[in-house]
This record gives structure tokens, C-alpha cells and sequence, in this order.
């Protein structure tokens, strides 16, 4: 299942994100990934959570974002949650294309079973109503 955090930029999303990876380390069985675009919040990191930092791999579009996650995923079997923080940078998505992104990851996550606990940029009235139900926290 896809969980979203959203707000405007500058907002306090990311500290919310590095709050609940940190929280749910201490009760994960499976492994935990975040997806960042730098290593900057690596200290603040538990150290069992693995750390990618996306802004070394060059997508050009939202689906090669996608293919990445598969990648991810079909290399780790044991994943319990994936963060992803700034899906809007990282994925180069306008509030446009979010519906359809956040509908490959439900399929990819329902799939392979763990959570996507994603940030984006973006006020919640600005989300279509489906989004809007995997809000869960709106800044």
C-alpha cells in the first residue's frame, strides 16, 4: 500500500519521513529502503535502513523511475517498506502525472507486499480524490 506525505516545499515533510523510518527500524522483520536525492540525511538514519541515493542513477522520466523501484525490488525480496522522499524531483513529475505514478507503485507494492511511504511536493487540495485518501500526513 502506498502512503503519501504531502505539503508545500519547505514544509517539514522529509523530517516526518526520517521520524517514521526510524520509528518502524525498531519493529522491522524485513529490510527498509529509502530513496533519497542525496546522502544528506544519512546520519540522521538508522543504520539498518539502506540508504539509496537516486541523484547518482539519471532518469529522464517517470517511468525509468519506475523501472528503478523493480529493480530495487527484484534484487531484495525481503523489503518491508520504501520510502521515497521528493517523488516530484526525483520522478521529474508534474501534480499532473502523481495519480499515475502512485498507481504503479499500489500495483508494485500490493504485488511484492510491503508499504511505499512517499513525500511529494504538492498541497492535498491540489490531489484528485483517490490520492487524497493516502495522505497520511498533510503539511
Amino acid at each position: 500500500m502506498v502512503h503519501l506525505i504531502v505539503g508545500k516545499e519547505g514544509k517539514g515533510k522529509t523530517k516526518h519521513l526520517l521520524d517514521k523510518v526510524n520509528e518502524e527500524i525498531k519493529e522491522a522483520s524485513g529490510n527498509i529502503v529509502f530513496l533519497d536525492r542525496s546522502t544528506k540525511h544519512m546520519f540522521e538514519l538508522n543504520n539498518r535502513v539502506r540508504l539509496i541515493n537516486v541523484s547518482e542513477y539519471d532518469f529522464e522520466n517517470s517511468s525509468e523511475f519506475v523501472g528503478f523501484v523493480y529493480g530495487i525490488v527484484s534484487q531484495d525480496h525481503d523489503i518491508q517498506q520504501m520510502y521515497i522522499d521528493g517523488i516530484m524531483k526525483i520522478a521529474r513529475l508534474k501534480p499532473e502525472d502523481l495519480l499515475g505514478i502512485i498507481t504503479k507503485f499500489d500495483k508494485i507494492s500490493e504485488q511484492f507486499d510491503f508499504d511505499m511511504i512517499i513525500s511529494a511536493s504538492i498541497d492535498k487540495s491540489e490531489l484528485v480524490g483517490e490520492l487524497q485518501e493516502k495522505v497520511i500526513v498533510a503539511l
